[in-house]
Parts: structure tokens; C-alpha cells; sequence
């Protein structure tokens, strides 16, 4: 064999150094996305959490009905927070009324990491909740949105003297008023107990708002991965009655 040829065969033999520099930079590179899978299909912390939106409304309710008998269960906060630190995966949505007598996870009965809850004086889809909401949705898979009103909800009862009366009320408050308008002034044309109305209308409004707010909450709601529905909490007794349910 001649010298040329020997030295042929040990460049074909040996690795340059280019490319073991690449060889390495691809080890690391797949190491990290490695790493990077592992974290995204870890279990989720409250595994008991991933519903469908049908189990989720239903536990849901489940968990109203033991508030209103008054036979709630004990939650292990201690260990539940420990369980959180690493992420979220709540059951349900909820966009409530700002109200103090209104408390959701109370409502429902629910631990710490179940609900993910946006609160607003009139219970009304912002921007910012639409959001929000979105954030539930898209990046913590949670099944279902519930819009929960409320008896005499006083940011519908200032709606409608605010429309009545044609006098805003001070502050930022008329933002406020803005977003109830619709549903106010649609129960006013009804007559009978408007409030109740405008309450009611408020919240399936909201409802529809959400349903349709693209590109993220329309496509779940009409792919069937989350379920939108409306609600009205009873001051007296605690009962939440569903309404717009779709």
C-alpha cells in the first residue's frame, strides 16, 4: 500500500475537528430539547383537575351544592401549595362579580389551584379578562368558563339610575357603566323587575362575548374543548342557578 494511500485511510478514519465541534453541539442541543419535552409533558399538579368540559361543570355544581347544605369539605392548603409551586391546572374559569359576599372557591367548594378566578365590579368581559381568559384556555387547558352574576348586583343597579337619571357617576366608575349599558337598557325595554333582568342579561351577555372572542376562545368553544356558560348566585341561600349554559 502506498503512502498516499495510508494517509487517505486516516482522514477518513479520524474526525476533524469541525466535526466534533458539530457533534457536540448537537449532543447539547438535544440534551436541552430533551430536557425542554420532560418539562412540557410532566404531569400536571392536581391531576385530578384534567376534565372534560361536561365533568368540569359538573363537579362544579357538586361542589355549590355542598357549599348551600353547608357541608364543604376540609382542604389541605398545606400540601396543595407545595403540590403548586411548579405550575397550574385549574378546572374552570370563573369571571365573577368584584363583590365581597361573593367568593368563588367558597361558592364552589374548591382548593387551592382549582379555580382561576377574575373578578370585576358587574361580572363584565374586558379586555383584559378576555385575556385572561385566553391565558386559562390556551396555556392552562382549562375546559371551562363560567360568567357568575349575582341578586342585586349594586354595578347594574348604578347602571341603570346612571341611564335613567342621565347623570354618570363619579370617578372611573362610568367605565363601569359603559360596559353594563347594553344589558340595562334591553331589560328596561322589557319592564317588570329590571333589575333582574339587566342582571341576567349582563351575564348572558358576557357569555356570548366570550364564546365569541377570536381567534382563541371561539376556536375552543366550536372545537368542543371548552364549554362557556353563565351563572347567578343567590345571596339568600347560595345557589347558583345556570343559565346560558350552550
Amino acid at each position: 500500500m502506498c503512502a498516499n494511500c495510508g494517509r487517505d485511510h486516516d482522514v477518513h478514519i479520524r474526525p476533524s475537528r469541525r466535526s466534533l465541534v458539530h457533534f457536540t453541539v448537537s449532543a447539547v442541543g438535544l440534551a436541552f430539547a430533551g430536557k425542554a419535552f420532560a418539562k412540557e409533558t410532566k404531569p400536571p399538579p392536581k391531576p385530578q383537575n384534567v376534565l372534560s368540559p361536561d365533568a368540569s361543570l359538573k363537579r362544579l355544581m357538586e361542589g355549590n351544592a355542598r357549599y348551600v347544605d353547608g357541608v364543604s369539605r376540609r382542604h389541605d392548603f398545606k400540601h396543595e401549595r407545595e403540590a403548586l409551586v411548579g405550575g397550574q391546572n385549574p378546572f374552570a374559569a370563573v369571571l365573577s362579580c368584584a363583590d365581597s359576599r361573593i367568593a368563588p372557591e367558597y361558592a364552589f367548594d374548591t382548593g387551592r389551584g382549582d379555580l382561576f378566578v377574575c373578578r370585576v365590579a358587574g361580572n363584565f368581559a374586558g379586555t383584559e379578562t378576555i385575556a385572561s381568559m385566553e391565558y386559562a384556555v390556551a396555556v392552562l387547558n382549562t375546559p371551562l368558563i363560567l360568567v357568575l352574576g349575582h341578586d342585586a348586583c349594586g354595578a347594574v343597579d348604578a347602571t341603570l339610575k346612571a341611564i335613567k337619571d342621565d347623570k354618570p357617576p363619579p370617578g372611573h366608575i362610568p367605565s363601569l357603566v359603559d360596559a353594563i349599558a347594553p344589558a340595562a337598557k334591553a331589560a328596561m325595554q322589557q319592564g317588570g323587575n329590571v333589575l333582574d333582568k339587566a342582571i341576567r342579561q349582563n351575564v348572558v351577555d358576557n357569555v356570548a362575548k366570550l364564546k365569541a372572542a377570536a381567534p382563541i376562545l371561539n376556536a375552543a368553544a366550536e372545537q368542543g374543548k371548552i364549554k362557556v356558560v353563565g351563572g347567578i348566585y343567590r345571596l339568600t341561600t347560595g345557589t347558583v342557578d345556570l343559565i346560558a349554559q350552550g
